[in-house]
């Protein structure tokens, strides 16, 4: 009998998490099957119960779910009680654990494009979930100084008031969107933008060394400005097989190699 895993979420048609848990157990030799699930907006809590009740061994969860999850595990790693988001579940001993591979799905994917993030000074554009589960991870992973810039400076300066206790190796401060300046090693958009065909606009004044887009498979208006530059440029799709390789080794004890599969 396979061992079952899942990824559940409203929508959940667009995930790519089942051909990567697969492609990730055709190279390790692991027997397993992995699913999609969709939840109700109301009935996340119900559709975890019932995949472990059933015998499930582990499961991700994306959008809407990701906070709810963070809500209902007894056990989380310190990255998932930093970012207050949960990606990953398992259960231990009838126990739901809960981390939050995402982040460090993000620094892992910057390693394998050979890119330093020691000693860096990085922008991060927005100040969603999707920055509040990667700072920590970037300052585990050498970041010096990280400055938030939102559209509202009051979430961003939330964001900032939230995590300097956790990061206090680093330098953490916000900014308004239109005070964009200065010079970073890195600028990771985590906005919609390139999701809902926003524009956003890189103004002359801000220099950057590297382009990170957390989106992918879309047109980016965020990474054509860079690469017009001739700045080195990715987008988000190893931040994805990252923090799915995370997943995988955590249930299963078996790290598969990143670059094998970008």
């Amino acid at each position: 009998m396979s061992k079952q895993f899942a990824v559940i979420g409203n929508p959940i048609e667009q995930s790519r998490s089942p051909e990567l848990h697969h492609a990730f157990a055709a190279k390790t030799g692991i027997d397993l099957c992995y699913s999609k699930r969709l939840a109700a907006l109301d009935g996340f809590s119900e559709s975890v119960e019932r995949f472990f009740a059933e015998g499930g061994i582990g499961m991700n969860v994306t959008v809407p779910f990701k906070e709810q999850a963070f809500s209902q595990c007894a056990v989380l790693t310190e990255r998932a009680q930093i970012a207050k988001a949960v990606n990953t579940l398992w259960m231990e001993n009838g126990v739901l654990h809960g981390d939050n591979t995402d982040g460090q799905g993000l620094v892992d994917a910057i390693h394998a494009l050979d890119w330093n993030l020691e000693n860096t000074d990085i922008l991060i554009i927005g100040a969603g979930g999707a920055t509040r589960g990667v700072i920590y991870p970037l300052v585990k992973a050498g970041a010096k100084k990280i400055v938030i810039a939102n559209r509202t400076l009051a979430r961003a300066e939330q964001l900032v008031s939230d995590l300097k206790e956790a990061v206090h190796e680093a330098e953490l401060s916000a900014i308004a969107l239109e005070q964009l300046e200065g010079q970073f090693d890195f600028v990771i958009n985590a906005t919609s933008a390139s999701l809902t065909g926003d524009t956003l606009i890189l103004p002359e004044t801000l220099q950057f060394k590297h382009a990170y887009e957390m989106a992918y498979g879309k047109p980016s208006s965020f990474l054509e400005q860079a690469k017009a530059r001739g700045v080195p440029t990715a987008e988000g799709y190893g931040m994805l097989v990252g923090q799915a390789i995370k997943s995988f080794s955590i249930w299963n004890g078996v790290k598969p190699n990143l670059k094998d599969f970008l």
